[in-house]
């Protein structure tokens, strides 16, 4: 506002210095005057035009001077750029890192050998007893398991002559038997069977680990 107000008292300043000049050279322009002369027309053109002209650079080159200041602000301004998608992608990589320790998904801890896995009939036989009604079973057993075991349940199966089978009985040997050993067990009551009964055949079915 300061330099727009300076202007115009320039303005005026010159306009009332080239009446006077005009007044001087022809004929004088006054209160008391209400005619113009050509020489004054003529001067009071280029004066407005000299004016104009000079107006006009001292606007353009305000603005060329403003303009960098502009700009300068615009920078200091401008937002940061985002951060690079590389950056972003190193950063998840701890993340997402597998540890060698972590055991695969779906195995299964590899099942231990039954005991009776172990146990080997190394010889039998069977007799009867009791007036012919009982059965008494003689067999020796191998443990070939790296520990002792006891508790042997075993499956004993009568048919007659023919081979036709007659009836089933099981019996338990409390006893044990140690690692790496074998062990007879003399005439076992297993139960008692028909008369009939010419053939028997027995196995094992279960023991326990000591």
């Amino acid at each position: 506002m300061t330099m727009d107000t300076g202007l115009n008292r320039i303005e005026l300043t010159g306009l009332a210095g080239l009446a006077k000049l005009v007044g001087i050279g022809g004929n004088s322009v006054g209160p008391e005057s209400k005619t113009f002369t050509p020489g004054f027309v003529c001067a009071l053109a280029i004066l407005i035009a000299g004016l104009g002209a000079w107006v006009l650079s001292g606007y353009g080159s305000n603005t060329a001077e403003s303009e960098p200041v502009r700009l300068a602000a615009a920078v200091v301004t401008e937002p940061a750029p985002p951060p690079s998608e590389d950056v972003a992608l190193d950063l998840s990589l701890p993340s997402s890192a597998v540890t060698p320790a972590e055991a695969p998904a779906g195995e299964i801890a590899p099942v231990e050998a039954a005991p009776v896995n172990g146990l080997k009939i190394f010889s039998q036989s069977w007799r009867r007893g009791g007036l012919g009604s009982k059965v008494l079973v003689t067999m020796t057993l191998r443990n070939g398991n790296d520990y002792a075991v006891k508790d042997i349940e075993i499956f004993c199966s009568f048919a007659r002559r023919d081979g036709s089978h007659l009836t089933d009985r099981k019996r338990i040997i409390p006893d044990t038997i140690k690692m790496k050993s074998r062990k007879t067990f003399a005439r076992l009551h297993v139960g008692f069977v028909n008369i009939n009964a010419n053939q028997a055949k027995c196995s094992l079915v279960t023991a326990s680990r000591i």
